[in-house]
């Protein structure tokens, strides 16, 4: 009777974490960043982005969200101001960035309803990211001398609607504060260089783009959170 009880838990504990919706799919855009080098438009992809999302839809108003994303930036003074194009420095990095949050609907999200669903979302959460650390050389040019981690925290705007039943696509478009300001050489952390431009303000990150993902799951019990 033990064994029969305790086979019974792990049954009612299996189908309560299969019984909600899951989604995982593919996130893909352009990529762009904030700081002492090239443009100061914030939103001005000139970069790839691609990576993984998944996402357990734990009621119709929010979701538990986890993400990789690899992301190529640049910065170029020659699109810059006046005094960034006469400094005339160039740069390009790498990011690949582990991301865990909350996502929030702002309409019901019900995916088993025949009807199709659509409804704006704002995620936040924690982001850990790998990157290289600059400086500028003796030779005026700005290169990485060693892989490092930092955190950001992301606050990203999408919208969302599914495809048939078992599809979901969406836009969105995010910004990464990062607690560095070294992804462009302006705050090096090494005897290599020095710093330069505003070594006050950290530098961000950009994300704008498209997510696709496949859903699954019967329907979830109520839950309180």
């Amino acid at each position: 009777m033990r064994y029969l009880t305790s086979f019974i838990i792990v049954l009612f504990f299996v189908q309560s974490i299969t019984a909600q919706t899951y989604e995982v799919g593919l996130i893909a855009g352009g990529a762009n960043y904030i700081g002492d080098v090239g443009s100061t438009y914030y939103i001005a992809p000139n970069d790839i982005a691609v990576g993984a999302i998944g996402k357990w839809n734990r009621s119709k108003r929010h979701a538990f969200r986890a993400s990789f994303i690899y992301y190529e930036i640049n910065g170029d003074d020659s699109k810059g101001d006046d005094r960034r194009k006469q400094r005339g420095l160039t740069f390009d990095n790498s990011i690949k960035e582990i991301s865990v949050g909350m996502e929030y609907n702002f309409l019901e999200w019900y995916l088993y309803d025949s009807e199709p669903q659509f409804t704006p979302y704002l995620y936040t959460g924690i982001t850990t990211f790998n990157y290289g650390a600059q400086a500028i050389d003796a030779n005026n040019e700005i290169n990485s001398y060693a892989d490092k981690w930092s955190f950001a925290i992301p606050m990203v705007f999408g919208i969302k609607k599914t495809l048939g039943r078992d599809f979901v696509i969406g836009a969105e478009i995010g910004a990464r504060f990062t607690f560095t300001d070294n992804l462009d050489g302006s705050d090096p952390e090494s005897r290599f260089g020095e710093g330069f431009g505003n070594l006050n303000n950290n530098d961000w990150y950009m994300f704008t783009g498209i997510t696709i993902s496949y859903t699954w799951g019967r329907i979830p019990c109520d839950c309180t959170f």
